[in-house]
């Protein structure tokens, strides 16, 4: 959800839960989660929770921790979601870097095939094309 330009993301057990709506602090999206969580009969673990705001203001989302009863919400720099790299300054840089390692890293595991004198230079186009650009371009 999208709050004046600001998203909000709560992340546990290697799950991602996109915060907005009406509620516009991070402590009260946590607030929230918590409440709505015992509802339905669920326990948040907060050491496996995190929180990341996502905003073109420079000051959103300023603590690194926020604390609920005995519990403590700890900020995350950056997070992967859905294979995607997400930073706070919703910058580009980590994910272009992230991807271009994975693609020098396939490179390097299909050498000998891509080196191979047994396989015609259309299949190695072909191994090229659906291995190396595809982990490049997700």
């Amino acid at each position: 959800m999208k709050l004046n330009g600001t998203y909000q993301f709560l992340v546990y057990a290697d799950d991602v839960n996109v915060l907005g709506g009406s509620v516009h602090t991070v402590k009260e999206n946590i607030e929230s989660l918590l409440v709505d969580s015992k509802k339905i009969g669920l326990e948040v673990n907060a050491n496996n929770t995190k929180y990341m705001v996502i905003s073109r203001d420079q000051n959103a989302g300023r603590s690194h921790r926020v604390k609920i009863d005995n519990s403590s919400f700890e900020r995350a720099v950056e997070i992967k979601y859905l294979g995607k790299t997400l930073t706070c300054q919703n910058s580009v840089q980590e994910e272009i870097k992230s991807r271009l390692q994975s693609g020098n890293a396939s490179y390097h595991l299909l050498l000998i095939l891509l080196f191979s004198s047994l396989l015609s230079k259309n299949t190695k186009i072909k191994i090229y094309k659906t291995i190396i650009l595809s982990v490049v371009f997700m």
